[in-house]
């Protein structure tokens, strides 16, 4: 091959390179077509709205926005606080295969729920807020982020999907001890989320929101969130904290998970109907009423082992 032939050539390689790069970029700010009720997507419903929606939760669904129709959440936490990175990064609570789960059943509903649906129930219960209207450019716009994400998931080369995590958390076969996990909290946490477990604001305005989320209080999540649960919590915790450096073993996680759900936080109204097949309802759900002669606190520390047996049971009879 000559050289004129080779520059030609490499300047279509370049030139492809390029336009496939463009793309990709405008696939990601523009997102899919999210999967509404009507075929009309309102233009400012883009992902790059959605993830920043996912970032700046508070300043812009938060209860200090300045338009009290805009006031969505209950708290000043971000969704990005339990979805790290704007659910960008692989491995726990990862937004990347998010959309590819729903529609799917729901216990805790009694029904099969869309996108829509889960990205409504983290605002009810992790925001401890109110829905959002279904067909609301914000809702459009988080389901398109985090369609996007599944496309940029799927480009995405393999070694760049596995998450750097420690090993997956293991339940330890006992109840968690509230007292150690004090400790645990002491040594590990309140460095980053305060000795009162309220959170490191991000600036002196509160609609700013946080560095570090608060883990109890008025402004963290309320007692219907799924991590008010002593597993879900303890898998987050094992997965992902100390941030940065999660080096914790089982029994710590398992341990300042129960501590951190032991402290008060706001109450969320009409627990008392989910899971309408209450067979179906966690067995660390702290909330009442059970489909067993287990006690709440059992529920709400362990050990969990019994609870399963219970269940195990009554589906072989």
């Amino acid at each position: 091959m000559n050289f004129e032939n080779q520059s030609g050539l490499r300047i279509t390689v370049i030139a492809s390179s390029v336009l496939g790069a463009l793309v990709f970029v405008g696939m990601l700010i523009v997102g899919r077509p999210a999967t509404s009720e009507n075929d009309s997507v309102p233009a400012a419903a883009t992902a790059e709205y959605g993830r920043q929606l996912l970032r700046k939760t508070s300043a812009l669904l938060g209860p200090d926005h300045e338009n009290p129709e805009m006031r969505f959440t209950g708290s000043r936490i971000a969704c990005a606080s339990c979805h790290l990175d704007t659910g960008t990064k692989p491995g726990t609570l990862s937004l990347f295969e998010a959309a590819s789960r729903y529609p799917r059943f729901s216990g805790r509903d009694g029904g099969t729920g869309d996108l829509r649906d889960r990205i409504n129930g983290c605002m009810q219960r992790s925001m401890n807020g109110r829905p959002l209207p279904r067909d609301s450019i914000e809702m459009i716009a988080m389901e398109s982020y985090i369609l996007s994400l599944a496309d940029q998931f799927a480009a995405t080369a393999e070694s760049k999907r596995t998450s750097v995590e420690p090993p997956a958390f293991s339940e330890p076969d006992r109840a968690a001890n509230v007292d150690a996990g004090e400790i645990v909290f002491e040594e590990k946490c309140q460095i980053c989320h305060g000795t009162d477990g309220a959170g490191l604001m991000a600036t002196t305005d509160p609609s700013d929101g946080y560095v570090f989320p608060p883990l109890w209080g008025p402004d963290s999540f309320n007692d219907g969130a799924g991590m008010n649960r002593v597993l879900t919590a303890a898998r987050f915790i094992k997965a992902r904290m100390p941030f940065g450096q999660p080096d914790l073993t089982d029994d710590q996680a398992y341990d300042v998970a129960a501590y951190i759900n032991s402290q008060p936080r706001p109450a969320m109204q009409g627990l008392d109907v989910d899971y309408p097949d209450r067979a179906l309802k966690p067995v660390d759900s702290p909330y009442p009423p059970y489909a067993d002669p287990f006690p709440r606190e059992q529920h709400r520390l362990g050990p969990f082992g019994p609870i399963r047996e219970y269940y195990e049971a009554l589906q072989q009879d």
